[in-house]
């Protein structure tokens, strides 16, 4: 069909009036919002389903939500037949979301299965949470994470607490595209809703100190800046941070107000040194030792510390979660619990540096495709064989433990506090425990540039560049041969010294190329799976011998990865 007969179908009396007078208003106007707001169905990305929202089938709405509640009612009705399924709902600060929760409430006890619905914003880690603690079938929450303020999402969650994953991620797609509008239920049962609130979370924050504290050195004397950026943490982080012991926090008043507008920020992702900017205004004047930020959903964290010079740095997700890991490591070696049948996840996209911590302490390191969803198997897989540690990826997510299936902003921020604390107390800061990690490690240097290419030519744009450099690898990068290309779509690694092709038979299919050269630069490519974006992320290395070493060698990671930039034309 064409994009205006899509539209059509949207005047008839399936639709409620205020939808139907939306859509006539697109069709008369002419608008090319048109086009974008109809020409596709919404796809389950590496975070569930991300849109914009407004009419259409390529927007988020009651009816696309309710599309997807209505086919997962069905498929969960397929796979517990007989028994009472229990659905946990948690929703962000984001425009609407509180009406969207309670529309997928309704949608869901309108088939007899029960809710325990949060009575206001919460994160999305305490949703995975509750899903295991309350013995659910399932979760789901409303959420766009850090993306702008027209957007707003859906992600679903499985019983063991993690993203869905195939078998399940595919055959609930099947369900939801098998679903006409006509045939979603509206009328809900409210008395199968069950409202979930601050006993909850108290659980969830007790949890939390208990996977992520291993000792308490210093903790009064550490001065905390905290913002949750206008979003759900409000709820939960200052809390757990005073229980966990920590005297001095100081909070971002003006950013502690939940809005979906984010009235002070152009971006509230902690990954962008601007979203953190109050803050470090803030750590200037209480002399604070780590400033800390939280985005919309809450589990994904940024974290500013002190460098070199006593200047506030914002840490990258790799250099954050490499501090994680390798503290948590030495605390597990110190109590002598590795026994060899333990491992740390991460992903094909995140440093290498990870095998290398993993290497040094004696245990093993998975990697998965993009998405924590791919750690939360991993744990699964390998439940009662192998121990599951701690877990991360470099867009500034990490979990301590598995008593949450999915990166965790509380217990990351109680750990990297506890480690500031500790390093505070023994003469040092965080970013000198780092260096002290590369000294081990070598250093890594890590980059990562977005491509935005935005509605349906952008699409076209994004998947013509990824048949590009499928079929025309670069030859070399920053004055180093490629000798290694990996394609996941193929699922084949390529070594081009040796003109060997082996099967990549442990990941599953991705669009995802990854180049690795002859000094150990790797490049990732991929599209991004919830923005119009086509990602590219860069990691160079280097030995490190000294802390006096450190700037030089800092220096020379910066201009080789200038250099692999303008290879790859990206510059």
């Amino acid at each position: 069909m064409t994009t205006l007969e899509k539209a059509q179908l949207w005047l008839n009396e399936s639709f409620d009036e205020e939808t139907r007078k939306a859509v006539q208003l697109l069709i008369e106007g002419n608008s090319p919002d048109l086009e974008d707001s109809f020409y596709r169905e919404l796809e389950f990305g590496t975070g569930g389903m991300r849109g914009i929202m407004g009419v259409g089938t390529n927007r988020l709405n009651k009816y696309t939500l309710g599309q997807a509640t209505q086919g997962l009612a069905n498929y969960m009705l397929k796979q517990f037949p007989n028994e009472e399924i229990k659905v946990a709902i948690a929703y962000d600060v984001r425009n609407n979301s509180k009406e969207f929760g309670k529309l997928v409430a309704d949608v869901l006890t309108a088939n007899g299965i029960k809710v325990l619905l949060f009575k206001d914003h919460r994160p999305t880690p305490e949703l995975s949470f509750t899903v295991r603690d309350r013995k659910c079938n399932g979760g789901i929450v409303l959420t766009a994470s850090h993306n702008p303020p027209e957007y707003n999402g859906y992600k679903v969650y499985w019983n063991d607490g993690a993203q869905i994953v195939p078998p399940h991620d595919e055959a609930i797609i099947s369900e939801v595209y098998s679903v006409k509008f006509d045939e979603i239920k509206f009328n809900g049962n409210d008395d199968l809703i069950e409202w979930i609130g601050e006993e909850q979370d108290d659980v969830y924050i007790d949890a939390c100190i208990e996977n992520s504290t291993y000792q308490n050195v210093g903790k009064e004397n550490l001065n905390i800046v905290f913002t949750s950026i206008h979003g759900t943490t409000y709820t939960t982080v200052p809390k757990a941070l005073k229980k966990a012991g920590f005297k001095k926090i100081d909070l971002v008043t003006e950013q502690m107000i939940p809005s979906g507008n984010f009235p002070t920020v152009e971006s509230p992702n902690p990954e962008e040194p601007a979203a953190l900017e109050m803050a470090m205004d803030l750590a200037k004047i209480t002399n604070a030792d780590i400033v800390i930020g939280t985005d919309p959903d809450g589990d994904r964290l940024g974290i500013a510390v002190r460098n070199l010079d006593g200047e506030m740095q914002l840490l990258n997700g790799n250099q954050t979660n490499a501090i994680l890991t390798y503290y948590i490591l030495n605390e597990w070696r110190k109590q002598d619990k590795i026994t060899g049948k333990e491992f740390i996840g991460s992903t094909i996209v995140t440093s290498d540096i990870f095998f290398d911590i993993a290497q040094k302490f004696g245990v093993g390191c998975k990697v998965g495709l993009t998405g924590f969803k791919w750690i939360g198997k991993m744990i699964r897989d390998f439940e009662g064989k192998e121990k599951f540690i701690c877990g991360g990826e470099e867009s500034f997510g990490f979990m301590t433990g598995d008593f949450v299936r999915d990166k965790d902003s509380c217990g990351s921020i109680i750990l990297a506090c506890e480690i500031a604390a500790w390093c505070k107390a023994n003469g040092r800061t965080m970013y000198q425990y780092l260096i002290e990690i590369y000294q081990e490690t070598g250093m890594y240097y890590e980059a990562l540039v977005n491509l935005v290419r935005k509605g349906k030519e952008g699409a076209e744009e994004i998947q013509n560049m990824m048949k590009n450099f499928r079929e025309n690898p670069p030859k070399e990068l920053a004055g180093s041969p490629v000798d290694e290309v990996k394609d996941f779509k193929e699922q084949t690694s390529f070594l081009i010294s040796k003109g060997e092709r082996k099967a990549i038979l442990d990941i599953p299919k991705s669009n995802v190329l990854i180049y690795y050269t002859q000094d150990g630069t790797k490049v990732c490519v991929r599209p991004s799976g919830t923005e119009p974006k086509i990602k590219f992320y860069i990691s160079v290395k280097e030995d490190l011998t000294s802390e006096a070493e450190f700037e030089d060698t800092l220096q020379a990671l910066e201009e080789k990865v200038e250099q692999v930039k303008r290879d790859l034309q990206l510059t």
